[in-house]
């Protein structure tokens, strides 16, 4: 495949409408399965770290009277010190509620003047908490104390980025199999044009399996040189996609590749090279024995 055969290569043209639409096709399918890539590893990543930082954690809110709330909380600050699963519990103070609410209401909202429940933060430990008892145990003690395991906001965020990292993954599918019918047209292309030569190759006693191998090389190396060429660009592109630090960081912000991900994008060259393969003996054997 590698070093060829200079006479039979000489049956496949060097240039033309063939080998620029092969070199392009790969190119564009190898720079988009690097942005497909990128989606779906980050999805990967967005959907564990949503599904660790919600699963560990939970908030309990005590809607109260005024005068009550006060006792209510440190209750229920009493009842997690016990709770077997918790690692650490304390009530949100005005200026962290406030700064929550900030984003709806304005920096300027006064509490004291809002009927805004006292907010617990609940910190579990890696074996968790057993959440119906702990509502029993509040619902007995606490009344205005509602437990909230994120169970509700925790479930449709894990399965969104999920969802979205396969669709990443039937992109690249779909782009490679976009590839394969265009060097399939290709080669068919080619085939066609040389028809003459095929039958004079057939003349002087060459056999079909050792035309269609000159095609086969000849466009195989085409695919790995265009995905080769569209993937360093492709990365180029992703590393040039700005990056949010760990206060600022988004979904959009973190699209790209982190740590030994980079070197994922590197097999995309040798698996458009073997779609190649595949393609144009395909084609070339449907095409031989329709010109025999």
């Amino acid at each position: 495949m590698l070093s060829g055969d200079r006479q039979a290569d000489r049956v496949v043209p060097p240039s033309g409408f063939t080998a620029q639409l092969t070199l392009f096709a790969a190119g564009a399918m190898a720079f988009l399965a690097v942005f497909a890539l990128a989606l779906s590893l980050a999805s990967g990543r967005l959907a564990q770290r949503w599904g660790a930082e919600l699963a560990q954690s939970a908030t309990i809110r005590i809607a109260a009277p005024q005068d009550q709330q006060q006792a209510q909380t440190d209750a229920a600050l009493l009842i997690l010190e016990t709770t077997k699963g918790v690692a650490s519990a304390r009530a949100l103070s005005n200026e962290e509620q406030q700064a929550l609410l900030a984003p709806w209401f304005g920096a300027d909202l006064a509490l004291d003047a809002l009927p805004v429940p006292r907010l617990i933060e609940v910190i579990e430990e890696d074996g968790g908490m057993d959440a119906a008892g702990l509502r029993l145990r509040l619902a007995a003690e606490v009344p205005g104390a509602v437990l909230d395991d994120h169970t509700r906001w925790r479930a449709p965020l894990v399965d969104a980025a999920d969802r979205l990292r396969s669709l990443g993954w039937l992109s690249i599918v779909l782009i490679a199999a976009v590839m394969g019918a265009m060097v399939t047209l290709a080669a068919n292309a080619a085939l066609a044009a040389n028809a003459q030569v095929v039958k004079v190759l057939r003349l002087v006693g060459a056999t079909d399996a050792y035309i269609a191998q000159a095609f086969i090389r000849r466009f195989t190396l085409r695919a790995l040189v265009g995905a080769a060429g569209g993937t360093v660009l492709g990365l180029i592109a992703v590393f040039a996609l700005p990056r949010g630090n760990e206060e600022t960081a988004s979904f959009l912000t973190g699209i790209g590749f982190q740590g030994w991900h980079w070197l994922v994008p590197l097999l995309i060259p040798p698996l458009a090279g073997l779609v190649a393969f595949i393609a144009t003996r395909l084609a070339a054997r449907r095409t031989l024995e329709s010109l025999a």
